[in-house]
């Protein structure tokens, strides 16, 4: 029994990295990091049930249904995971998003009322462009702080940009992740690449820096609003208005991994294995 819920256990953490890399599309911050993703529960047939739920009951439903299929194709790139069935919770249009993502549906097909315009896309470019403008700005400032100068940063080659020691912590995760827009923007992949220019490629001069900066402080300033309005809505939400909450316990049954969340509802609380975000 505790080799099965140890095996099962290693599943959960595995669904649980992969929902990470998942994020709000309007913030560009981790789905797991903001607490939307509630529960996490692995089927020995492969199944994988993920429970999430938003700041509000009118949270916007293109944004809701771009989460819960990132989650869905983001869990099933596992290759153990056989279906992976994202449900969102207490939304206006939950029902309809459940299933059009269980389907395969597009968005304009699950919700049709909601998507005038045919495609998500447009909407997905645009979130995609503001990632990589806060992302890059963060990355900017950090050089700076290590003593880097205007022109040096404006020449930085990708090769150059890969060498900088930043030492653990959130620098280097962020690092990373403006690396991984580069690339997949094709705006950057050879180490002779520069690494910063703009979101259409272009170079960014030394003269040009400064105000280009500020621009992009306007970006950052609006997302780490949003960022904050979302978490307190969340918090106060199913804190007081007498919804869902979870509480970590110390350990479940015989896996001694602190994994068990107890979550507790208005009918009663009910005990599901799995493995909290770190």
């Amino acid at each position: 029994m505790g080799e099965v819920l140890q095996h099962r256990d290693r599943k959960a953490g595995e669904v649980w990295a992969r929902l990470a890399t998942v994020t709000d599309p309007e913030l560009d911050e981790s789905v797991t990091d903001l607490g939307f993703v509630e529960l996490v529960t692995v089927h020995e047939d492969g199944g994988v049930d993920i429970v999430f739920r938003l700041p509000t009951f009118w949270c916007a439903a293109n944004f809701a249904f771009l989460m819960a299929d990132d989650m869905r194709q983001a869990v099933s790139a596992l290759p153990w995971v056989r279906q992976a069935r994202p449900e969102l919770r207490d939304h206006m249009v939950a029902r309809e998003i459940n299933q059009g993502v269980s389907e395969g549906k597009s968005f304009a097909d699950a919700l049709k009322e909601f998507a005038p315009g045919g495609s998500l896309d447009d909407l997905r470019e645009k979130f995609r462009r503001k990632a990589f403008e806060r992302r890059q700005e963060f990355m900017i400032l950090a050089l700076r702080g290590l003593g880097y100068e205007d022109p040096a940063i404006c020449r930085m080659t990708l090769g150059t940009y890969d060498g900088v020691d930043f030492g653990p912590g959130d620098v280097s995760r962020q690092k990373l992740r403006y690396r991984e827009l580069l690339v997949q923007r094709h705006l950057a992949h050879l180490p002779d690449d520069r690494a910063f220019v703009t979101y259409e490629g272009d170079t960014i001069r030394r003269h040009e820096l400064t105000p280009y900066l500020q621009r992009l402080r306007g970006v950052r300033i609006n997302m780490e609003f949003n960022s904050s309005l979302c978490r307190g809505l969340l918090a106060a939400r199913y804190r007081e208005v007498g919804g869902i909450s979870t509480a970590r316990t110390s350990a479940c049954g015989t896996c001694g991994s602190g994994c068990s969340v107890r979550t507790i509802g208005p009918h009663g609380a009910a005990e599901q294995h799995t493995v909290a975000p770190a």
